[in-house]
């Protein structure tokens, strides 16, 4: 703790060739985030609204619903897009927020136990972005996704609101929940409460956690499983650390040291950035019936899923002296902030 203060004790009183002192760069860097994440938390709060208002409160009908789920669906992926574009700098600092809106069905099971989650459609249980999303998608959930959660212990079976009540409650309670969730973090992002290093830090975790995202996928055990969207995920996260990290760079490319760190991570965004426009549409490319993440057959990797996987695995690994979590952390430790390790 000591040695940290003084790190950023002295950096802070750093002035730099253009005369800006480390202290200034931050403060910029605190007033651009608070307004450029303001602006996805305030699109977080209106696409919750949306999917709330689009919400019937009768059962739900395959065919006389249909605009009612597509409009739900279409409200809930914004939600998706906005939350993604802000979760690494905002869950470090904020993790019950994380918690509350994008804990993952297994997550929140491992809490309630045997009993599980008896209402899905209430405020409580199984709630936030994917507790909705289990809902939403029940008629579609892949059959990999099934075989995971069946297992856990207090699994349910997902399924559409069956009566009025069931509809009601999805509508004011579990949706209602998602709004006023997303309206308190976006009215706790104050600039006195945004931790530079902790966020920094984030992104770089965030980074990190696309190796794991694309490995859980082979599994059914990613976040977006029953929206089967975990490339759309993927991008929205590289965006939206790309948009935050463009605000360091000012300070960051005040100094020359840190300056050739943040060439090459401009560079690894980029790659990463067209490996997944190689892609079309949400979802990854169909993962080989052999595939093991712990041990791909050369098969298996020469896949179109195989190549994704390997490429991403590459562009992050935290050990490796260019990718891009390296690198980051080089940076944060040239900022005086905290490494992100990996667990």
């Amino acid at each position: 703790m000591i040695r940290t203060t003084f790190t950023l004790a002295l950096a802070l009183a750093a002035c730099h060739d253009d005369g800006t002192s480390d202290a200034a760069y931050q403060a910029e860097v605190v007033t651009a985030m608070h307004d450029s994440i303001g602006a996805d938390l305030a699109e977080l709060v209106a696409s919750a609204q949306d999917l709330q208002a689009a919400a019937p409160t009768h059962a739900w009908s395959a065919t006389g619903d249909a605009a009612a789920i597509a409009a739900m669906r279409d409200a809930w992926k914004r939600t998706r897009v906005a939350y993604e574009h802000v979760e690494g700098a905002t869950a470090p600092i904020f993790p019950d927020a994380d918690y509350a809106m994008d804990a993952r069905y297994d997550d929140y099971l491992s809490k309630l136990g045997a009993a599980g989650d008896p209402d899905p459609f209430d405020a409580r249980g199984v709630t936030g972005m994917h507790g909705i999303e289990r809902i939403l998608y029940a008629p579609d959930i892949r059959k990999e996704v099934i075989a995971f959660e069946r297992d856990l212990p207090g699994y349910q079976a997902a399924a559409w609101p069956r009566s009025d009540a069931e509809a009601t409650s999805f509508k004011i309670a579990l949706c209602g929940k998602l709004v006023s969730d997303a309206q308190a973090l976006r009215d706790q992002w104050v600039p006195a409460k945004i931790d530079l290093g902790a966020a920094f830090q984030g992104l770089v975790g965030l980074m990190n956690e696309q190796k794991e995202k694309v490995n859980l996928a082979a599994s059914g055990e990613e976040e977006s499983r029953y929206a089967n969207i975990t490339l759309f995920d993927l991008r929205n996260n590289l965006d939206g650390t790309s948009k935050i990290y463009a605000l360091f760079q000012a300070w960051i490319q005040s100094s020359d040291d840190r300056a050739e760190r943040d060439r090459a991570i401009v560079a690894r965004l980029g790659e990463l950035r067209s490996l997944y426009a190689m892609t079309a549409g949400d979802e990854l490319p169909a993962v080989p019936a052999t595939w093991s993440s712990d041990a791909p057959s050369a098969e298996d990797l020469a896949t179109p899923f195989g190549m994704l996987w390997s490429k991403i695995h590459l562009a992050v690994a935290p050990a490796a002296a260019g990718s891009v979590v390296f690198e980051m952390n080089a940076v944060a430790t040239l900022l005086g902030f905290p490494e992100f390790v990996e667990e």
